[in-house]
């Protein structure tokens, strides 16, 4: 029966949230596409809890062009007012327009790379990295891989990338497996 899973802590009774946490969340992704919008996402969430974001992200899918990184490279000054306006998300000026930036860094990384997944993957070598929390009070913030894959990232010119942020995308993403073991998930 769905509702006697075990799921990590951090899950509430919100059949969104138990979707993403059982069909996503650790789960190895390797597109591009879904890559450059959990990066923008994970910068929206800075500061908020990754549920207020997870209940907008159909929206930010609608006006961010589908996370298309060409699109949003070129979004001008007109677009990021409108976005600016635009209450179904997250409206932070410094964020959005951390985003257009981080779309034009994304492509010159996948120019240098061939994708962004070449790229952000080699951080953990190509492959998840497993580990086996027996509590939510034992899964770190940040660790010396999204310290590594931040300081990278900045010098390539991102923003709202610090080493938080980096840790959840890597979680997030399925770069590391963090369900606690008592998660049917792990």
């Amino acid at each position: 029966m769905e509702s006697q899973k075990i799921r990590c802590g951090w899950v509430n009774n919100d059949t969104l949230y138990q979707d993403y946490h059982d069909q996503e969340w650790g789960v190895p992704l390797h597109d591009d596409q879904k890559l450059f919008e959990f990066l923008i996402l994970e910068g929206f969430q800075a500061g908020l809890s990754w549920y207020t974001v997870l209940k907008k992200r159909d929206h930010f899918r609608k006006v961010f062009d589908d996370f298309d990184v060409n699109k949003v490279a070129q979004y001008d000054t007109e677009k990021i007012l409108a976005l600016m306006q635009d209450t179904g998300i997250i409206r932070n000026r410094l964020k959005i327009e951390g985003t257009v930036i981080n779309a034009q860094q994304f492509l010159k990384i996948q120019e240098t790379f061939g994708s962004f997944d070449a790229y952000i993957w080699q951080f953990v070598e190509g492959k998840p990295l497993k580990n086996h929390w027996e509590s939510l009070a034992q899964i770190p913030a940040s660790t010396s891989i999204s310290d590594a894959m931040s300081k990278d990232l900045k010098k390539r010119g991102f923003k709202f990338i610090g080493t938080t942020i980096c840790y959840a995308f890597m979680q997030a993403t399925g770069m590391v497996n963090d369900h606690v073991v008592s998660c049917y998930c792990h």
